[in-house]
């Protein structure tokens, strides 16, 4: 399951990416609901709120020790919880739908534009889902191990 949610949101990222690339100009936007909600071309740079700008060294590397720990972890991930590992996948499969636009090009292809937040895109919402799912976890480990456990014991 978590195999399919890491390529679906994947897939979903780069061809969402790749559409943008074909259909817009870098800085065109295009209103879906005016003042509000726009499809707006955006090649980001950085990380998130423009930060750490033009370090697509540091971007890579990081990327890449994701993925190292994510493969030194994986045995125990398969004994936690359905939330955790899905996160863990959401996570994952975000972190390397930017990764390809790092490697390719240095920059990070972001569209959608809510107008008071900073442009972003399919995978930057993968990896907030997936830091919520595991901070959820982290904090309320009874209530979601209790679940994962309660499904082991009578599934």
């Amino acid at each position: 399951m978590e195999a399919v949610l890491f390529l679906g949101i994947l897939l979903a990222d780069q061809a969402a990416k790749a559409y943008i690339r074909a259909a817009f100009q870098p800085g065109e936007s295009l209103p879906v609901i005016p003042h509000i909600f726009h499809i707006t071309y955006v090649l980001n740079p950085g990380a998130a709120f423009g930060i750490f700008s033009d370090q697509r060294v540091f971007f890579i590397l990081a990327g890449l020790l994701l993925f190292a720990l994510a493969i030194y972890f994986f045995p125990r991930l398969r004994r936690e919880g359905r939330l955790l590992r899905c996160s863990a996948a959401a996570l994952l499969a975000g972190a390397a739908g930017n990764l390809i636009d790092r490697i390719a090009t240095g920059l990070v292809v972001d569209f959608f534009d809510f107008r008071i937040w900073p442009v972003f895109n399919i995978a930057d919402i993968a990896i907030v889902g997936g830091v919520i799912g595991m901070m959820l976890v982290i904090l309320f480990p009874q209530r979601f191990a209790a679940r994962a456990e309660g499904r082991r014991l009578h599934g």
